[in-house]
């Protein structure tokens, strides 16, 4: 088994808590500073540093220099996808009690899974564009139509930039909702277009979306999806 030590190396990076949370911070697809890192895993500067070493080394997180600035973001959307897997796995374990709180319910509802939409928010969108044969979603892959590409299109989603070392199209179980949202190019350039027509926002601080009031009218008229 010669990737058995590799896979051991990555699950005890992802396994500790302070790290964890640092990663699922950076689920939002957002730059974040060691400063804003070590808020999120509760530890202190100088043992941010340290964890973000060693996600470094192993390639899971890039750094990125603006002047005397860094910042810390995923390697790309196969961490991602790995993180969000861990999650639903997780969640088919022993039931642990933990109390809800607003944000939970915000995060349920719309809330940015790197680069793309997930909660009931893109669990909705890829059950509507599926319900119209936009796109075709099966159990590893997805495919948009030629009808869905003319939709895409009238949306002024544009495609050309997610393709490049990108799966296009895919399945991705959301680990709230058990049911697949759209990833891939597409589902990065979908998200993109929504917050360019200002549909969706980000709320500070959290991974969690807030749908704006146009952004309500936009998704009832283009996709039939009351939000």
């Amino acid at each position: 088994m010669p990737n058995a030590p590799h896979i051991a190396e990555v699950a005890s990076l992802v396994g500790d808590p302070a790290r964890a949370n640092m990663l699922c911070a950076l689920l939002g697809g957002r730059a974040l500073t060691a400063t804003e890192l070590a808020f999120a895993a509760g530890v202190t500067p100088q043992t941010t540093s340290g964890h973000l070493g060693k996600l470094f080394s192993a390639r899971l997180v890039v750094l990125m220099k603006q002047g005397r600035h860094r910042y810390y973001r995923l390697a790309g959307p196969h961490v991602a996808q790995m993180l969000e897997s861990i999650m639903n796995v997780a969640l088919t374990g022993p039931p642990r009690f933990q109390p809800k709180s607003k944000l939970d319910d915000k995060l349920r509802h719309a809330r940015t899974c790197y680069d793309h939409i997930a909660g009931v928010l893109g669990v909705g969108l890829a059950e509507r564009m599926s319900a119209h044969e936009f796109v075709v979603l099966g159990d590893e892959a997805g495919e948009v139509t030629p009808s869905g590409m003319d939709f895409l299109g009238k949306l002024g989603v544009d495609l050309s930039a997610y393709k490049k070392r990108r799966v296009f199209c895919r399945p991705c179980l959301d680990w709230t909702e058990r049911r697949p949202h759209i990833g891939g190019a597409v589902g990065a350039a979908l998200a993109q277009r929504c917050f360019e027509l200002k549909w969706i926002e980000r709320i500070r601080d959290t991974r969690a979306l807030s749908i704006t009031p146009s952004g309500r009218r936009g998704l009832l008229e283009f996709f039939d999806l009351s939000a």
